[in-house]
């Protein structure tokens, strides 16, 4: 048996909570770190302390919301279109 896949062809049981788990996670991390570094950088560069910092940073965090948002919604209507198959 091949470890990516079970005898039914069927990806393992725990992967798809994986992948969810990592897209999530991107969506949190990717646009605070991003938005952090450059908004430090365009402070010191026009001498705005701390004002581009705060605004990309709450952009950031209206970005990753809005990304978790969707992909869980994607997520549920994924799930909710397998359950009637599994239960036949």
């Amino acid at each position: 048996m091949r470890e990516g896949k079970n005898n039914s062809g069927e990806a393992p049981w725990w992967q798809p909570g994986m992948i969810l788990f990592g897209r999530l996670s991107g969506w949190i991390a990717g646009p605070v770190i991003l938005a952090i570094f450059l908004g430090r950088w365009l402070d010191e560069k026009y001498g705005t302390d701390p004002w581009f910092f705060i605004f990309l940073t709450g952009g950031a965090f209206l970005i990753s919301s809005f990304g978790i948002v969707r992909d869980s919604l994607r997520e549920i209507k994924r799930i909710e279109k397998e359950s009637p198959k599994k239960k036949e």
